[in-house]
């Protein structure tokens, strides 16, 4: 297992969220997508220039920037 931010992770790998390094507005909306402490996520895809990622988490697949999930540490297998 490995500690690395939400950005690291592979096409079709999987990881728990441990912690939320971010604040104000852009935290509220990870909470409000269900992306809070013990939430899986799969990385389902990338857009063709990298940026931003689709992934899968609760059932939603939700498109978010490399920026912001810098700040997503999650442990992956």
């Amino acid at each position: 297992m490995s500690i690395c931010s939400l950005d690291k992770i592979n096409v079709g790998q999987q990881a728990e969220v441990l912690e939320l390094k971010t604040a104000g507005a852009m935290r509220r909306r990870f909470l409000d997508i269900g992306l809070c402490g013990g939430a899986l996520v799969e990385c389902v895809g990338r857009s063709p220039m990298g940026d931003p990622s689709a992934y899968l988490i609760r059932g939603a697949v939700i498109a978010i920037r490399a920026v912001d999930s810098k700040s997503v540490i999650v442990r992956s297998d």
